[in-house]
């Protein structure tokens, strides 16, 4: 049996993008293209690997089977692509994009082994949201990525760190001195909210979920620099990811607090690039990952 790879294209995109039409948006192609490839391939395959319920689309447990392999197909046929038209030498320069998150607590700790391992190469560092680091690695802006967790079928994707959240309060402030602390009581602090749109921010919210009123959140920002000065300037209390607060609480100026329930809350941040694509550069930097941050 010879399976078309494009077909196989198809069938991860529909999965990745949840539908057949905006699986054809991202493909450049029209919908009855992408859906007499899965035809096609479930044909090729024998099964069924969609239920179709109107213009809902539920993947069979046929072809939750047959994911993995689809995926594996796909890359490899990626990696084999650019091997053979790869650069035979190593680029000058290497163009990075991170979240403003990596850009300020990963970057300064990073760049220092990476100049020591690759002396003659120079680096050129863009930031931006994870969508938007995304598109510029897909579109080769940048040739490697820092961004929050993300699954594109393109993309070659491993976890760098996973940065615990914690709530911190300023030096001197009456929690520090309680043995245990409610949820309640934190809702009727002042809280500054450190929003950054990723799914673990969302167990911070439900924390709350079951008082009668709400928290007293002042003030929101998308920032964790600016969240952690109105902290400091005690303009009230925050949930944090540790490396953006790792030098006050080592000097004292600011104190984690446990809080029941956020066990397990973290911010997970993955290097990304194109398939095939500076395996050298991307090993020493999961391996300085490895080094600078215990897991």
């Amino acid at each position: 049996m010879t399976v078309n790879i494009e077909n196989v294209e198809a069938f991860v995109y529909v999965i990745h993008c949840g539908s057949f039409n905006k699986a054809a948006e991202a493909l450049y192609l029209s919908q009855p293209s992408v859906t007499a490839r899965i035809q096609s391939l479930e044909r090729d395959l024998d099964c069924r690997l969609f239920d179709r319920q109107g213009k809902t689309v539920r993947i069979t447990e046929e072809g939750k089977r047959f994911l993995p392999y689809a995926q594996q197909l796909l890359l490899t046929y990626q990696k084999g692509k650019l091997h053979v038209n790869r650069k035979r030498s190593l680029p000058e320069e290497i163009k990075i994009g991170c979240t403003v998150t990596v850009s300020n607590y990963v970057v300064p700790e990073l760049l220092p082994r990476l100049a020591h391992l690759f002396p003659n190469t120079h680096y050129k560092f863009v930031t931006g949201t994870t969508d938007e680091i995304v598109g510029k690695v897909l579109n080769k802006e940048v040739d490697i990525g820092f961004v929050r967790g993300v699954n594109h079928p393109n993309l070659h994707s491993v976890k760098f760190y996973e940065d615990p959240i914690s709530l911190y309060v300023y030096e001197g402030h009456p929690f520090i001195e309680l043995e245990r602390l409610s949820v309640a009581q934190i809702a009727q602090q002042p809280i500054v909210f450190f929003e950054c749109g990723a799914l673990d921010w969302l167990r911070v919210h439900r924390i709350f979920e079951n008082l009668d009123h709400p928290p007293n959140i002042r003030i929101q920002t998308d920032n964790s620099e600016m969240a952690k000065k109105l902290v400091l300037g005690k303009a009230g209390i925050s949930f944090l990811p540790g490396l953006s607060v790792k030098q006050e609480v080592a000097a004292g100026r600011l104190v984690p607090i446990r809080v029941p329930g956020t066990d397990g809350i973290a911010l997970q941040t993955y290097v990304i690039s194109n398939p095939g694509e500076h395996g050298q550069f991307l090993s020493e930097i999961i391996a300085v990952g490895k080094l600078l941050y215990v897991q």
